[in-house]
C-alpha cells in the first residue's frame, strides 16, 4: 500500500449508536510523503464529558467553534475518495466513520490495513501494541496524543517505519476489505425536533449546530441532558 490516507477520530464516548464524532484527522501518503492533510473539529450535537476534554485536550470553546457533522463528514469523504485507509485499531474509526456518513446517506465503502494488526503480527516481542508504544519504538515523538490529526500522522509514521524494518511485501500490509454494517437507522421526529428546539429557546441555549442529523436516541438523549443540566420548560 503506497498510497494511502491514514485517519483517526475523537469521539465523545465508545458507541457508535449513542456517541459522535468531534473531532475528524487525516494524512494523505503517496510513496511515503505527505501528499494532503484534513483536519476539522465538529461542533457536537450533545453533551461532551469532562474525561473527553481532558483526554483530547479539545478544549469546550473549540467545540463551539466547530463546523457542523455535515460538513466535517462531506469534507473528509472528499479528501479520502479512492483511497485505501489506514488505522491504529481500524474498525473502531471505520465503524464511527461508516455510521456518520450513512447519516447523511452517502456510502462509505473502503479497503484498509490496521497497524494494530500489523504490530500483533510483527512485534511479538513488544509488550504494548499501543500507538504511544509503537511510536517509542520507532522514536517517533507524536505532539499531541489523542487529536486525531496528530494520532493519524502517528500511525502513518509507524506504518512507513514497519514497512522499512520488514519490508513492504509483508501480507498484512496488503489492504483489505473493511466489512461494517451500520444499524437501520431512525432519524430525529418532527415531534423530537420541535420539543428540542422549544426547549433550548426557553433556556437561552445558543447553538450553531443543526439537529437534522440527530438520530432518536440521540435526540432522546440530547433533551434528556438539557433537562437534567436546566431543568423542564414551565
Amino acid at each position: 500500500m503506497k498510497e494511502y490516507v491514514a485517519f483517526d477520530l475523537e469521539t465523545t464516548g465508545l458507541s457508535v449508536e449513542e456517541d459522535q464524532v468531534i473531532e475528524i484527522g487525516a494524512v494523505k501518503v503517496k510513496n511515503g510523503k505527505i501528499a494532503g492533510k484534513y483536519n476539522c473539529i465538529i461542533y457536537p450535537e450533545r453533551e461532551v464529558s469532562d474525561f473527553i476534554i481532558r483526554l483530547t485536550g479539545i478544549t469546550r470553546k473549540m467545540l463551539d467553534g466547530g463546523i457542523p457533522m455535515r460538513e466535517g463528514v462531506e469534507g473528509f469523504l472528499a479528501f479520502s475518495e479512492g483511497y485505501s485507509v489506514l488505522g491504529h485499531n481500524l474498525m473502531f474509526d471505520y465503524r464511527f466513520m461508516k455510521t456518520a456518513a450513512k447519516r447523511f446517506h452517502y456510502a462509505f465503502e473502503k479497503e484498509g490495513v490496521d497497524t494494530l494488526r500489523a504490530a500483533r503480527l510483527l512485534l511479538r516481542g513488544l509488550e504494548s501494541k499501543k500507538l504511544s508504544s509503537l511510536c517509542e519504538h520507532y522514536h517517533y515523538v507524536n505532539q499531541a496524543a489523542h487529536r486525531a490529526y496528530d494520532d493519524a500522522l502517528a500511525t502513518a509514521v509507524v506504518f512507513e517505519s514497519m514497512k522499512r524494518e520488514f519490508g513492504e511485501d509483508q501480507k498484512v500490509f496488503v489492504p483489505e476489505p473493511l466489512q461494517y454494517r451500520p444499524k437501520k437507522l431512525q432519524m430525529i421526529t418532527a415531534k423530537q425536533k420541535r420539543y428540542l428546539n422549544e426547549l433550548r429557546k426557553y433556556h437561552k441555549i445558543e447553538d450553531n449546530g443543526s439537529i437534522d442529523g440527530l438520530t432518536m436516541s440521540e435526540a432522546s438523549k440530547t433533551i434528556d441532558e438539557i433537562i437534567s443540566k436546566y431543568g423542564v420548560m414551565r
